[in-house]
């Protein structure tokens, strides 16, 4: 467990990260820093975190990890003034979507840096839209270099796992040049699908016929505009290749419209590789029906809280026992109504403990 954590930019991420660290008692004390005073007041009353700051400072110095979750246009600068204040004992990683300029820039500057991002994200942004689950069962890529702390970097992957998601180390030139593959290219096909509709003279009927297929292929394009902006041109040179390469894959497929069998040759190919994409299931249950449960490690906790809820006529409805530390663990419950969720959290709190 880590003791004071900051999250600087207590966004979708930034704040999905904070209530990781809280539903699965991994942080004493979450502190969040970002320049919107709206976002601030929103995580505090969301619950995301315990105390917020409107400015870098001394209490910087206090942290045992520091996450850095600013939009990644300003994520180096913001490094750069963190690094002012952080102390040499600090871990930090962040969770941007480019990597290669980010890990030149922060290795060396800020103490203890690690380079990392979680493939989890969603069309809609803010402290409001966090939740824990975004990151559960997600693969999160972390890029070190020859740089990196050896202690940085286990700590790093260690609280992935712990997150509940799955740690994929690769070096941070090679995460660019795929990412910009599968996520910053279809943002822009995205957004160039919307604007072949937005310049077409028949747009409202066109808007109008727009069915699932479409409304799939461009979901990334409701997102935010400037962040997204900034992700792009942050990866331009990689995701130049990208496109130059879809351009020759376009013009390929052009030219077999005058041979239907071999496109649908090309078109099986693409099905087989659409089908064999992984499955990555987020949490299932319903957030307002779950508690998590501290427990200390000792044995007969698993039995002592269950045995607790059955005695009342509780019934479980999922199970899941979360990391366990040195320390104790945490067990997650699922209830078929919230009614049962508060019942259980007053027989629970009242033998002695802690829940979430």
């Amino acid at each position: 467990m880590f003791g004071k954590v900051g999250i600087f930019g207590i966004g979708l991420l930034g704040g999905s990260v904070a209530l990781g660290l809280r539903e699965r008692f991994l942080a004493e004390e979450i502190h969040a820093y970002d320049p919107d005073p709206g976002a601030l007041e929103d995580a505090l009353a969301l619950q995301v975190v315990d105390r917020v700051h409107a400015s870098l400072g001394s209490w910087v110095g206090d942290l045992e990890l520091g996450v850095l979750a600013a939009p990644v246009g300003v994520l180096v600068s913001e490094g750069r003034k963190l690094a002012q204040f952080a102390s040499p004992r600090t871990i930090w990683f962040d969770v941007g979507s480019v990597k290669q300029p980010v890990v030149e820039a922060l290795t060396g500057v800020l103490p203890n840096f690690v380079g990392s991002h979680p493939m989890a994200g969603s069309e809609k942004a803010g402290v409001e839209a966090a939740h824990a689950g975004l990151l559960q069962n997600a693969v999160w890529v972390i890029t070190p270099t020859t740089g990196t702390a050896p202690s940085a970097l286990e700590a790093v992957r260690s609280l992935v796992q712990n997150l509940g998601a799955y740690p994929l180390e690769m070096p941070p030139g090679l995460h660019d040049r795929l990412v910009a593959r599968i996520s910053h290219l279809p943002y822009l096909l995205a957004v160039g699908l919307n604007r072949l509709v937005a310049q077409d003279p028949h747009q409202d009927l066109l808007m109008f016929l727009a069915a699932g297929g479409f409304r799939d292929l461009t979901r990334v394009a409701s997102g935010s505009p400037r962040m997204s902006r900034d992700m792009v041109v942050a990866n331009k040179e990689a995701l130049r290749a990208a496109i130059e390469d879809l351009w020759a894959v376009m013009l390929e497929l052009e030219n077999l419209l005058e041979q239907p069998e071999d496109l649908l040759e090309v078109a099986l190919e693409a099905k087989r590789t659409r089908d064999s994409l992984p499955i990555v299931k987020r949490s299932l249950l319903p957030v307002m029906n779950e508690l998590v449960v501290q427990v200390p490690d000792k044995p007969g906790q698993i039995a002592t809280v269950s045995t607790a809820l059955g005695n009342a006529g509780v019934n479980i409805k999922n199970f899941e026992v979360l990391a366990i530390r040195d320390e104790g663990g945490a067990i997650r419950m699922g209830f078929a109504t919230p009614e049962e969720r508060e019942q259980a959290r007053q027989i629970l709190e009242g033998i002695g403990y802690k829940v979430r």
